[in-house]
């Protein structure tokens, strides 16, 4: 039986009626100056920016708000990240792939790692998602970030939302060109922007809701990332970690960092280290961010079925390291 919904919207977002123009308040993620008001559905838009005359342009319809040095400094990253998931033989050339994502992978090349982001928004769109939806009563304006090849942008597009992929890997098999497979699907494209987490190009306080979509490990700083992100969202508005691994034990996370750069030199003769992130979360960190923007976090734990739940203790009985945990953080502000 068909994964693929037909194209529906939430009781709450259906009484608003039809989405109103994409507009989005915009700064210069180069020096952040106001770039003022854009139509993201506009392609032949190019916002300037009267300060450092950095050029918002877009091509494919994704929007690049890189700049050049930035653009430099993330080529390593980019490059490595992209031959490591084409080995791995991430995406396909089958539209169906995409449209079944989150809850079933049709290659069956990394089912496992699907069954985990399926679990986890299977939770979320059941569980937190309507908390969400009930409490703006209004179609929701969402940053997906780390959205990879928009999956997740997909499915709260489903629903009615409007949301804004951010990723910095524009691809069209594992980044946001894979996005173009869902749009024939939706009443109104989503929109995409290619751009780093730390630097969003948007300004404040115009969404309701900040994803991190298996993606805030990613962070070289999370008090930066978080703090840009927060001021992008609205009062109240929410924020979600979903996928991130985390551990109990901070030396536990460490050999993991250590056994996967290891992993990595052996397999595709590198290490995969070319940014600082940290790759993993903990308790001290998150209570570390809390304080920082005085955040209480509400913590989910989806269940990923029994032999997901036996890993911690076969890890003991082998006496390796403790496993990551997949779990859902988010918070109201």
């Amino acid at each position: 039986m068909s994964v693929i919904p037909e194209l529906e919207t939430s009781p709450n977002a259906r009484a608003t009626g039809e989405l109103p123009g994409r507009m989005l308040q915009l700064k210069c993620p180069n020096c952040s100056r106001n770039l003022g008001a854009l139509d993201a559905l506009n392609w032949s838009a190019t916002p300037t920016c009267a300060g450092c005359h950095f050029t918002l342009s877009n091509q494919g319809s994704i929007w690049r708000a890189l700049a050049p040095d930035r653009q430099e400094r993330f080529r390593r990253f980019v490059r490595e990240y992209e031959e490591v998931r084409a080995l791995e033989g991430r995406g396909s050339s089958n539209p169906d792939f995409y449209l079944h994502l989150p809850y079933e992978d049709v290659t069956g090349r990394h089912r496992w790692q699907w069954q985990i982001r399926g679990a986890s928004f299977r939770y979320f769109e059941t569980k937190i998602l309507p908390q969400i939806e009930d409490g703006c009563q209004r179609r929701l304006d969402v940053l997906d970030l780390g959205a990879g090849n928009c999956w997740m942008s997909y499915r709260l597009a489903l629903r009615g939302h409007r949301p804004v992929a951010v990723d910095l890997i524009d691809n069209a098999e594992d980044g946001l060109g894979a996005g173009r497979h869902y749009l024939a699907h939706l009443q109104k494209p989503f929109v995409r922007f290619q751009a780093e987490m730390d630097r969003p190009p948007f300004q404040g306080r115009q969404f309701d809701l900040a994803i991190f979509n298996a993606s805030f490990h990613y962070s070289e700083d999370y008090h930066r990332t978080l703090g840009e992100v927060l001021c992008c969202l609205r009062r109240p508005g929410h924020l979600a970690i979903i996928d991130s691994p985390f551990y109990e034990r901070p030396e536990s996370g460490e050999e993991m960092v250590k056994q996967r750069r290891a992993l990595f030199l052996r397999k595709f003769g590198f290490p995969s280290d070319s940014l600082p992130s940290r790759e993993y979360l903990t308790a001290g960190i998150l209570q570390g961010l809390a304080d920082a923007f005085r955040l209480s976090w509400r913590i989910a734990k989806p269940s990923y079925g029994l032999q997901w739940a036996l890993r911690p203790l076969k890890d003991r009985l082998s006496l390796h390291r403790e496993p990551s945990k997949f779990f859902i953080f988010w918070t109201t502000i």
